[in-house]
């Protein structure tokens, strides 16, 4: 592959001028512009990517940095980020906070020293100061799934709201009472959201959520299982355990099974967040499904308005609740293959 310094010698002129001339500048003579010119096509030299940015302020690159890769839900949202943004002419560079605030800060440091475009990101806390300072010095964000109120910051997510309703008046037509659940952390928004929403629903048949049916968990499967391993504890366990996640729920399940019991005959369990695996569980888990792949293109497409200067707008779209089994239902022919964003 030819290099700057091979046009330079096929053209007889120095570095710097052919420098000159890829960058437009006026100083530069006809003649000698005409001689850097014809030496680019003989080689067929492309300047690379990072020269091409140092000379445009811009890299076509675009920065993500997700909660948890781990978790299934947030693979799909890389996947369909990352198939958005090539579709764009962009390309995407992931970071992985592993839930942890310290990890994504020196992401969002990393991916920014690295002269990237814009940022996509999905916080996993209310705002830590590296956040905090980015999102303040106007660097080109857009935040996805869960947001930090306050800052001036686009956001594209899901309203789960709705189908968190519609759970618990699925679940009370099935003649549950005792509902419990495992939160998420409540310094997400996704994490408070969702137990607001449960209680709220609750509230409406005049169902109790009392402490000992809350159980905390962190998004992971781990908790998940400690969280029901309590219930499972208590002199009168709750009927239906909902899982604010789909890793929580995995724990739950494990706990339940651990103890040979069988769901939904002794104990119920559904989640939020959908993901494939539910419909091979036995029974299916019955689930609330975001559309994450609409989450990702529509949050490449905000974040590209944003580096362009168009001006970007915040995006709620629904969830829905996709009934199955692992509640007391009746049986019901499901095609495998069902998934959670279509």
């Amino acid at each position: 592959m030819a290099s700057i310094k091979d046009v330079a010698a096929e053209a007889g002129v120095s570095v710097a001028t052919v420098s000159r001339v890829l960058n437009d500048h006026p100083s530069v003579s006809v003649d000698a512009r005409v001689r850097v010119l014809t030496a680019v096509e003989i080689l067929g030299y492309r300047p690379n990517a990072v020269a091409r940015s140092l000379r445009t302020d811009r890299t076509r690159t675009l920065g993500l940095v997700i909660s948890d890769v781990m978790n299934p839900y947030f693979t799909e949202l890389a996947r369909s980020v990352e198939e958005a943004a090539r579709t764009l002419g962009y390309s995407v560079i992931i970071g992985n906070a592993d839930e942890r605030p310290d990890l994504q800060d020196h992401h969002v440091r990393t991916l920014l020293d690295r002269r990237i475009d814009g940022l996509l990101v999905s916080p996993t806390d209310g705002g830590s100061p590296g956040m905090l300072d980015v999102a303040r010095a106007g660097t080109p964000m857009v935040f996805v799934d869960r947001w930090i109120p306050g800052l001036d910051v686009p956001v594209v997510r899901a309203d789960g709201r709705a189908a968190v309703r519609d759970l618990v008046a699925h679940l009370h037509g099935l003649g549950h009472r005792r509902l419990a659940i495992i939160t998420g952390p409540a310094a997400t928004t996704t994490g408070s959201e969702r137990v607001e929403a449960f209680r709220e629903a609750l509230a409406e048949y005049g169902l109790p959520l009392p402490d000992a049916y809350m159980g905390q968990g962190d998004f992971q499967a781990e908790s998940g299982r400690r969280a029901t391993e309590r219930f499972l504890e208590l002199p009168e366990p709750p009927e239906v355990v909902f899982a604010a996640d789909n890793l929580m729920a995995l724990g739950a399940l494990d706990a339940v099974r651990a103890r040979g019991m069988r769901i939904p005959h002794d104990i119920a369990l559904a989640a939020f967040d959908d993901i494939p695996w539910f419909v091979h569980t036995d029974p299916p888990i019955t689930a609330i499904a975001q559309p994450t792949g609409e989450l990702g293109r529509t949050a490449v497409r905000a974040l590209i308005d944003r580096i362009e200067g168009r001006p970007p707008q915040s995006v709620t779209l629904p969830a829905r609740l996709v009934v199955r089994r692992s509640c007391g239902e009746a049986p019901v022919t499901e095609p495998v293959t069902e998934r959670s964003n279509p």
